[in-house]
């Protein structure tokens, strides 16, 4: 009888096409809307997460708490100096490594090319606080570090900018100064914007020649625990070290930030998840307005369809199998809705996202099963919220009245 059923509601759907689309138009373009909303958010947590959880669950970031209270007559900016860092390292035993992070536009120039890339100025111990390797030549050494020597360690995408070849020994120009090319990273790709490929890493000593060490006051410094399990201790730590540097009193707010790599995560996916449900709560306005164009075109088909309602009666139909066709013929429209609007959406996410690259590097879309599943559910619910009525109505038609219907 379902099967039958169902028969009948893709007949009566199909007989009607333009009707019908123009009847799911609102279902098909809030449930388009959402999906493109949550490929491209989840596209952009999928690749943040990835990226976050290749650095290593013992990832510790410290940055500047520009936002802190102060005195607004002796305001301070809050400070963190690679003299923080060295106490870290000395003071900290929970910690394995350190490295401050100086980063900055340059520019930089190979016989007649430019290219304006990032410049990252950091410690030998970058590689493994943040895990990023290099997959050619070498990185450099403390003693390129103590003797502040001019080498750099260069990205894919900035290797190609310049159309260098193979670098690896080749001098280049970074804002003016001259450096020998001694590695090349890792790929790793686009992120939220950024080209993680499109670099140039120099040793934070020689940097601090270069660019002066009044510069480098509000430094983020990233760091290694040691385990997991010392996570906590090593932020209790840092943070007292800290305190102590810094003369902060017993009731004073730190003027630092201490995040976790477990804390990173959270913190941006309670963001993206709450531009998600703010769309979501727009878009369900669309939503709604399509149920009632659904049950607005379904009364319409149970008063044209009065008189087959009226023989299906009189051949034995029962009242709960006249319900269950227009209901399920409510359904199926609004499910073919979702369906399409499904398929609507993951091509305007993919078509939003290619528009955007052309500016910037954007990630990839993703759409979870998990939403796909939400949106056709949904629309079935919707179908049967908004089709309950219309097919009640058709349920309790009179066989004869409906028979001698005009």
């Amino acid at each position: 009888m379902f099967v039958e059923n169902f028969k009948i509601a893709i007949r009566a759907i199909w007989a009607n096409k333009m009707r019908s689309i123009l009847t799911v138009l609102g279902v098909m373009v809030g449930v388009a809307s959402v999906i493109a909303v949550v490929s491209i958010v989840q596209g952009l947590q999928h690749k943040i997460s990835n990226d976050l959880e290749s650095i290593g669950s013992t990832f510790i970031r410290v940055i500047p708490d520009f936002g802190v209270q102060r005195n607004p007559f002796m305001q301070k900016i809050p400070e963190l100096t690679w003299d923080d860092a060295l106490a870290i390292r000395r003071g900290a035993t929970a910690i394995r490594n350190v490295t401050p992070i100086f980063f900055d536009n340059a520019e930089l120039k190979l016989g007649d090319a430019r290219h304006d890339t990032q410049l990252y100025a950091v410690s030998q111990s970058y590689q493994d606080v943040v895990n990023h390797w290099v997959e050619h030549g070498r990185f450099f050494t403390s003693i390129d570090e103590e003797q502040k020597k001019r080498v750099a360690v260069i990205g894919e995408e900035a290797m190609r900018k310049l159309a260098i070849g193979d670098p690896l020994g080749k001098m280049i120009q970074i804002d003016g100064a001259s450096f020998t090319i001694v590695g090349i990273m890792e790929r790793r790709g686009a992120s939220l914007g950024g080209n993680q490929d499109d670099i140039v890493i120099i040793p934070f000593a020689t940097a601090r020649v270069i660019y002066g060490s009044d510069r480098m006051k509000h430094l983020p410094l990233a760091l290694q625990v040691r385990s997991r399990e010392d996570v906590d201790l090593a932020k209790e730590q840092v943070r007292q070290i800290l305190r102590t540097r810094h003369r902060l009193a017993e009731d004073a707010k730190d003027d630092f930030q201490i995040t976790t790599q477990e804390e990173l995560l959270k913190t941006i996916s309670s963001v993206l998840g709450s531009i998600s449900a703010a769309m979501a709560g727009f878009v369900g306005i669309a939503l709604v307005v399509g149920g009632i164009g659904i049950m607005n075109i379904m009364l319409v088909s149970v008063t044209e369809r009065t008189r087959e309602i009226g023989i299906r009666k009189s051949m034995g139909a029962r009242r709960r199998d006249i319900l269950v066709q227009f209901l399920i013929e409510a359904i199926s429209l609004s499910g073919l809705g979702g369906l399409v609007g499904v398929a609507g959406g993951f091509l305007m996410a993919t078509v939003a996202r290619l528009v955007i690259s052309r500016w910037i590097d954007f990630p990839p879309v993703y759409t979870p099963l998990w939403a796909i599943m939400l949106a056709v559910t949904f629309c079935a619910v919707l179908g049967v919220i908004f089709g309950i009525y219309p097919a009640a109505k058709a349920s309790k038609l009179d066989p004869i009245e409906a028979l001698r219907y005009e």
